[in-house]
């Protein structure tokens, strides 16, 4: 294929594709400008009521231009702006809530305001709030824009079709994912690299319960991998650091690996390793 077929094809491809995706730039700085008008009270960037009110009809704007793309109807647009920003209200305090616990389960928070706009669990959790609201009125692609960008900035995965309670705390968060089909319960605190995943990742298996079920005041400690969309965490568990699960656990379970020390005698050589330096 020559240069200029090359180009044109693109050209053709994207002329095709336009209109199907809405605009990521625009979308990120839709996410960010959110974040900024729900929580900037606490960092003082808007010095008025009437610099708030405006920063919120911009983000009116700007949310109808993004869905547009995707809707192709004034009608449709207008009514999903409006059932979205009904919803902000509720989603503030369920996000206060996640704030708070944050605050009481870590003892190296401080503050609300420093968990508000230092945590970037909270900030994922934010970003996974706002994107479920979307996904539950059914936007397509707007909402894995969303927990992309999150993912990017945060390196915490959470997909916007998983359902998570009130008073949800991630601490550190690096490498935590949460699949589509998970379902977490209220006061639930996750540590880095925790993986809540599927245990068959067949496209067959698209429209089933793929990801585990963790119940309420459940803690999951750095580096688990729970598997399955049987799998179910019951309430007041303790999940240790490094577990791998695949099967349900009962209520009030503590579940950990058991550490094991061997002190080497001078000639004791079993099982030796090869170190190349």
């Amino acid at each position: 294929m020559s240069e200029a077929s090359f180009i044109q094809e693109l050209f053709n491809r994207n002329r095709k594709c336009y209109g199907n995706f809405p605009d990521k730039e625009l979308a990120e700085g839709f996410m960010d400008g959110l974040f900024n008008f729900l929580f900037a009270s606490y960092q003082e960037k808007f010095q008025t009521e009437t610099a708030l009110t405006n920063h919120y009809l911009n983000l009116r704007n700007t949310f109808s231009a993004l869905i547009f793309e995707l809707l192709k109807s004034e009608v449709k647009v207008e009514e999903n702006t409006k059932i979205f920003f009904d919803a902000l209200p509720e989603i503030y305090k369920r996000l206060l809530k996640d704030a708070e616990a944050t605050l009481e389960f870590d003892p190296a928070a401080k503050s609300i305001e420093e968990v508000l706009i230092a945590y970037p669990g909270f900030y994922a959790t934010a970003v996974y709030r706002i994107a479920h609201q979307l996904h539950i009125q059914k936007i397509q692609t707007l909402p894995r824009l969303l927990s992309e960008y999150a993912h990017s900035k945060t390196g915490i995965d959470i997909h916007p079709g998983a359902r998570i309670g009130s008073s949800f705390t991630i601490d550190h968060g690096t490498g935590i994912v949460i699949g589509e089909t998970t379902i977490i319960g209220n006061r639930v605190k996750l540590y880095q690299g925790v993986t809540l995943g599927a245990l068959n990742v067949d496209k067959t298996h698209a429209s089933s319960k793929r990801h585990p079920t963790i119940e309420d005041n459940v803690v999951i400690y750095s580096g688990a991998t729970i598997l399955g969309g049987k799998t179910v965490i019951g309430h007041d568990s303790i999940i240790g650091g490094n577990v791998w699960l695949t099967n349900s656990v009962e209520s009030f379970s503590i579940v950990y690996h058991k550490s094991e020390v061997k002190v080497r005698g001078v000639n004791n050589f079993s099982d030796v390793l090869n170190f190349v330096i």
